[in-house]
């Protein structure tokens, strides 16, 4: 029998995404921001003159409000969540609203090109990645949802510290965006382990389409800054990457979602008949 639904994660992600692109369009429209320090610039589109400096590149984040509500939608049924997502309480909801919260803090900078949207970029980008790396953690020690949340906000504090060391890097620019990449390698690796140790049984087709999404959008993120780069285009790479990196949060939330303990089959009920 399907569970009732439960409307709390689609309410939080809806109030979210509403207060988040409310405060985005006001903060825009009446400077709140700061001024356009170039931040964002060396992403391949020419600011244009109005209040969107850069609008492939801003509202290519759509994206992500999208995915975050798609998350929300879904959590509505309990059924579908598998059988580790419902022991932590509350943590799918934070999922959908980290994911929707990526794509005005990703505008903030491509519309403004401000400090300020700078910092609120890259924060989302530390709180999703944080995420993935405390919940593979968090179940690699067997551990509750009060070590989560202390695991995941002493990580995005970390990567806040780190980001503040200002000297270029390698491919990836600046000490906050390699922060974030080895992150999502730990993520990687330790759910790679908990699936080898069959601690957790899940459909492995949605986490591999979560890492090859994000492998391309890595990809086109590059290349976008040598060579593939037109700048007064509306097709910019850069905005490719912001929409594979929302398809592969939600493919991400699918691999959880489908995780069962070892003794219950994958796409199977639990012995309970649950």
């Amino acid at each position: 029998m399907s569970a009732d639904r439960d409307p709390r994660p689609l309410v939080a992600a809806l109030a979210t995404s509403a207060a988040s692109i409310g405060l985005l369009v006001l903060g825009v429209r009446f400077g709140w921001l700061g001024a356009d320090t170039g931040r964002g610039a060396n992403f391949c589109e020419a600011a244009r003159i109005g209040w969107v400096k850069q609008p492939a590149n801003a509202l290519s984040n759509v994206g992500f409000v999208v995915a975050g509500l798609a998350i929300a939608w879904r959590a509505r049924r309990p059924e579908l969540l598998g059988d580790t997502l419902p022991r932590f309480p509350g943590l799918v909801t934070g999922l959908a609203c980290i994911v929707v919260l990526l794509g005005p803090a990703s505008a903030a900078m491509h519309a403004t090109q401000s400090s300020l949207g700078g910092l609120l970029d890259v924060t989302s980008m530390y709180l999703v990645a944080g995420f993935a790396a405390a919940y593979a953690s968090t179940r690699w020690w067997q551990r509750d949802s009060v070590f989560f949340w202390q695991l995941f906000l002493l990580l995005v504090a970390g990567c806040e510290l780190i980001g503040l060391w200002d000297r270029e890097i390698p491919v990836v620019h600046f000490a906050g965006n390699a922060a974030f990449g080895l992150l999502l390698v730990i993520a990687v690796g330790v759910e790679t382990r908990l699936w080898r140790r069959g601690r957790a049984r899940a459909d492995l087709r949605f986490g591999s389409a979560a890492l090859a999404s994000m492998l391309l959008a890595f990809t086109i993120w590059n290349l976008s800054q040598h060579g593939w780069c037109d700048p007064d285009s509306l097709l910019q790479g850069h905005a490719a990457w912001h929409l594979l990196g929302a398809v592969a949060a939600y493919f991400l939330f699918r691999l959880y979602a489908s995780e069962r303990t070892s003794d219950v089959p994958v796409g199977g009920a639990s012995p309970a008949g649950r």
